[in-house]
């Protein structure tokens, strides 16, 4: 009998449990209270995209120990994002929901399926499911990725944190998310590095390699009311991270002042840091990484203002054939690039650790594609190489295009350098030496995961095509030294932005040309690092057939 009473009281606290997480007590026509008995790790929220933004306040004991905004299935579910209900503790928790959406079209809140999806478990499937999903490029584990932060290189391990969204595809709840490599080319998914707090979401910034103190030190931007630069420090290389105490390290009365991106400079002996301010460049100085000193400005009347710049770098290399070094300044434009949208720029020029002298007024670009942004370089790359990798999207419609799970991919790592041409220096850029390892054995097939090695006699143009009629056409046209990739037959319903036609400069002869096709990219280079275009492509099938005419092409699996 005693053990009948126990059973019975058992089920019955267990249906109490399940009836407060599938009833909200709903306070208003947008408003609702959810408590969560908790017994798994996660909480599964349902999202459905083309809804508004619910604000999700998380409290225990009566104190807020979260914020997020989710965009909850009102009548259907896309995919699930994992709330970490536990990491607070085995304790009850309340969530305070505000939907921000017009019941005139979402219908009456008591009603929303979101209720009845909500589910706790204790894993989180990340398998790939998607058809456009990048085999051996990097990407998130699921939700939204944008730009590349704080990459560094310690102990044989390459760090690449980024702009993420846990809790949905598209972007919201900025946060640095981290992958480690050894080889640039296959990564593993590590634990959030930093998350917003009372200051506000996590943008973009940088990580050093701080050798004298052991440690490594993140500069990220804390956006809240106003944007302000803030500061964590790392004892184990990189996985976890502790907020400076003293944050915010530097404010401004600027609207946008952002994307800090720290480096030793040996010329002078100290720490510089450069930052995006509206339409300029800001260059600071440090002894200690706390302390910045303000040394000048950057960019009035060089280079394209027709949008916002962002995410900068500042590094010193040598020039290709010569005992020269310059620096090259790497700004980052939203909107503004060659063929709409945003796009990375470079300025060549001389830098004492106060000022950077521009020495060209032309405007240019460092991928004439329409899918390469916020570019950064990794710091303490080994033997001083300047290893780049950028967001593979565009603004015009990263939030759109055909994928659920996740969002967004890195382009391979690069190698930048410096070259002359015609009296002119220009940033090179060639595929990064680990990115050999992935070629396989020769084929004759194109497949979704391949890379294709032209060699070049005079004009060239190489067709990609499928069953169903969609095509990428790419040209080299060798009397006007042009390189162009047409996507316009690639599907692109999506947005009106997607489809397009690329053109690069060439700055002299290809002899050959090496083009990665990796089911939802295509990234082609001169062999020579002259010319670089990233650009997205998603055909309905993948393309398997190739024609090339004015040239010789070689097939090579991809190893992934």
């Amino acid at each position: 009998m005693k053990r009948l009473v126990l059973t019975i009281i058992t089920v019955l606290v267990s249906l109490m449990g399940a009836s407060a997480q599938d009833k909200p007590q709903v306070l208003g026509k947008s408003h609702a209270l959810q408590r969560v008995v908790v017994k798994d790790k996660y909480l599964l929220l349902p999202v459905q995209e083309r809804e508004d933004n619910a604000n999700i306040r998380v409290i225990k004991d009566g104190q807020q120990v979260q914020t997020l905004n989710v965009r909850l299935a009102v009548d259907q579910v896309d995919y699930y994002v994992p709330l970490d209900i536990q990491r607070y503790g085995n304790t009850d928790l309340l969530l305070d929901i505000n939907f921000y959406g017009d019941r005139r079209f979402t219908g009456a809140m008591k009603d929303f399926l979101c209720w009845r999806e909500m589910k706790q478990s204790n894993s989180f499937d990340t398998k790939n499911r998607e058809k456009y999903r990048p085999l051996y490029h990097h990407t998130p584990a699921y939700g939204w990725m944008n730009d590349p932060n704080g990459m560094f290189y310690k102990d044989g391990v390459y760090h690449l944190y980024y702009q993420w969204n846990p809790y949905g595809s598209m972007w919201e709840n900025m946060t640095w998310g981290h992958s480690t490599s050894r080889d640039l080319i296959h990564w593993e998914a590590q634990p959030t590095a930093i998350e917003p707090d009372a200051l506000g979401s996590v943008f973009s910034g940088s990580c050093v390699v701080d050798k004298k103190n052991n440690q490594v030190v993140a500069f990220y931007t804390s956006a809240g009311s106003s944007q302000v630069q803030s500061m964590a420090i790392s004892k184990d290389n990189g996985m976890t991270f502790e907020k400076y105490s003293g944050n915010p390290v530097l404010v401004s009365t600027e609207e946008d002042f952002r994307d800090p991106k720290a480096f030793w400079n040996p010329d002078i002996q100290k720490w510089n840091l450069i930052l995006a301010v509206g339409q300029e460049m800001r260059i600071y100085s440090s002894k200690d990484l706390k302390e910045w000193q303000y040394e000048s400005s950057f960019g009035k009347e060089l280079g394209c203002h027709d949008g916002v710049w962002e995410c900068p770098d500042l590094i010193k290399m040598p020039v290709r054939g010569t005992d020269k070094q310059k620096w090259m300044l790497i700004c980052n434009i939203n909107p503004g690039g060659p063929y709409g949208g945003s796009a990375t720029q470079y300025f060549i020029g001389d830098f004492d650790g106060h000022h950077f002298q521009c020495e060209h007024k032309d405007t240019r670009w460092m991928d004439y594609g329409k899918d390469h942004y916020a570019t950064v370089t990794f710091d303490n790359a080994p033997d001083g190489r300047k290893i780049a990798l950028a967001w593979m999207s565009n603004w015009q419609y990263a939030n759109q295009v055909p994928t659920k799970q996740f969002r967004s991919a890195n382009s391979l790592p690069r190698d930048l350098g410096l070259f002359e041409y015609n009296g002119q220096t220009y940033c090179s850029v060639t595929p990064s030496k680990e990115v050999l390892a992935l070629r396989g054995k020769q084929t004759k097939k194109l497949s979704q995961a391949c890379e294709l090695v032209v060699d070049v006699k005079g004009s060239t143009e190489i067709i990609l095509s499928n069953s169903i009629g969609e095509q990428v056409v790419m040209r080299y046209d060798a009397q006007k030294q042009t390189f162009s990739m047409d996507r316009t037959r690639s599907y692109a319903s999506f947005s009106e932005a997607f489809a397009a036609e690329t053109v690069s400069p060439t700055y002299g002869a290809i002899r050959q040309l090496r083009i990665f096709i990796d089911r939802s990219s295509i990234e082609a280079f001169d062999a020579d690092g002259k010319m670089a275009m990233t650009n997205l492509v998603f055909p309905a099938e993948p393309y398997n057939n190739i024609k090339v005419k004015g040239g010789k092409a070689t097939i090579y699996e991809i190893k992934h």
